[in-house]
C-alpha cells in the first residue's frame, strides 16, 4: 500500500458491504483505528460511510454505531432501506448506496488525490475508471482471502492499489463477539444493524 505523506486522501466505506468482509474474515472493525491509521498515511480530507436504515422500526440498532461514527470525524450519508419479503416469506431489507457513494467519489476527485473505496462491489469498476481519468489513484480494500472471495475481479484489477481487509485486520480490527441469542434462529435485521449491535 503505497501512501506519499503531502497526498490528500479520502475514504468512501460501503458499511454493509465492509461489515460483511470483515465478518466473512473473523473479526470486527474499530472505526477509531480505521480512521487513526489513515490519519497517520496522508492529509486525511473527509471518511465518509454509507449505510441504509430501516426506518420503521421503533429502535434501530444501527443508530448508536450511527451517532458515534458522526461525532467522531466521519460524514455520514444515510437513506431509508426499504422491507421486502424473500421467496421463503422472510422480512429482508435493502438499502443500495451505490449511487450516493459514486456522485461523493466524483466530487472529491476534484479535490483529493488518492481515494480509498472500501468495498469489493463490481459495479464500481467504472467509477474507478473514471475517477482514474480525473489523474487521480484509487485504493481498493476488500477481501480475496474469504470464501468466497468478496472482491470483484474486474475492480480489483482497475484499482490502482488492492488492500486485502485480511492484511489489515491486525491494524483496524478486533475480535468478533459471540453472537447475541436473541438473533440465533431469525436474524431479520440489516447487515448494517447487525454491525451495530455487534459493536455496542
Amino acid at each position: 500500500m503505497t501512501f506519499y505523506p503531502t497526498e490528500r486522501l479520502a475514504l468512501f466505506i460501503d458499511g454493509a458491504n465492509l461489515y460483511s468482509a470483515a465478518k466473512a474474515l473473523g473479526f470486527d472493525i474499530d472505526y477509531r483505528k480505521l480512521l487513526d491509521e489513515f490519519k497517520k498515511r496522508g492529509l486525511l480530507v473527509r471518511a465518509y460511510y454509507y449505510t441504509a436504515i430501516a426506518e420503521n422500526d421503533d429502535y434501530s440498532p444501527i443508530r448508536p454505531l450511527v451517532d458515534w461514527l458522526d461525532y467522531n470525524g466521519f460524514t455520514l450519508v444515510t437513506k431509508p432501506a426499504r422491507e421486502y419479503t424473500d421467496s421463503q416469506g422472510r422480512k429482508r431489507w435493502r438499502g443500495d448506496m451505490d449511487i450516493e457513494i459514486a456522485v461523493d467519489m466524483l466530487q472529491m476527485a476534484d479535490t483529493v488525490d488518492h481515494l480509498l473505496l472500501f468495498s469489493g462491489d463490481g459495479d464500481f469498476r467504472a467509477l474507478v475508471e473514471a475517477v482514474q481519468r480525473k489523474g487521480r489513484r484509487v485504493t481498493v480494500v476488500s477481501t480475496m482471502k474469504s470464501q468466497p472471495p468478496m472482491t470483484s475481479d474486474d475492480l480489483r484489477r482497475q484499482a490502482d492499489n488492492f488492500v486485502d481487509l485480511a492484511d489489515l485486520g491486525n491494524i483496524i480490527g478486533r475480535p468478533q463477539r459471540a453472537p447475541q441469542q436473541r438473533y440465533a434462529s431469525t436474524d431479520q435485521r440489516t447487515p448494517a444493524e447487525r454491525e451495530a449491535e455487534d459493536e455496542y
